[in-house]
């Protein structure tokens, strides 16, 4: 609002800024508007400040803005990167949703973008809020297809997965 309302230069810089600023308080709310002004404004927006409006959705466990604000990047061909969507990924797993997640997943192999353990821990782990085993233990196999070494987070989310879907 103070952006909006000073006489300061609007760019990316300045709008990264008040981003990551807004995020790190938790105020999900106000980086989804600060990206919607952004854009409105014909700020150029890239992958780190989007990365930061995603993680902000993530720390609120707003999965749907945060999916929305990915599918945006997509539109407007911003770079996509692992960070991005594990950021996309936890904000679900935050909100125990994991139907998304394995379509993430899925996008992150067709893309060509890392998966990693900090990625798969938090799909699994949606799983697990999900009272869901069968995506849980697929998604073991995609480590091993993928060689991402598991670790104890790895396993206790799955066995917990299982556990909590009353096998």
């Amino acid at each position: 609002r103070e952006m909006a309302d000073s006489h300061s230069e609007r760019n990316t810089i300045t709008y990264s800024s008040a981003v990551s600023a807004c995020g790190k308080k938790g105020q999900w709310a106000q980086v989804v508007q600060l990206f919607r002004e952004m854009a409105d404004s014909r700020v150029e927006r890239n992958t780190i400040t989007l990365n930061a409006a995603i993680s902000s959705c993530a720390k609120g466990g707003v999965w749907e803005s945060a999916l929305r604000l990915l599918a945006e990047m997509a539109a407007d061909c911003i770079e996509r990167n692992t960070i991005t969507f594990s950021a996309v990924v936890s904000s679900c797993e935050k909100s125990g949703v994991w139907e998304p997640v394995l379509q993430l997943l899925g996008e992150m192999a067709n893309d060509r973008i890392e998966r990693g353990l900090i990625t798969f821990n938090a799909a699994i782990s949606s799983c697990e809020k999900g009272r869901v085993w069968k995506p849980a233990l697929w998604l073991l196999g995609q480590m091993a297809s993928d060689h991402v070494e598991t670790n104890a987070i790895t396993f206790a989310a799955a066995v917990s997965s299982c556990e909590k879907a009353q096998l």
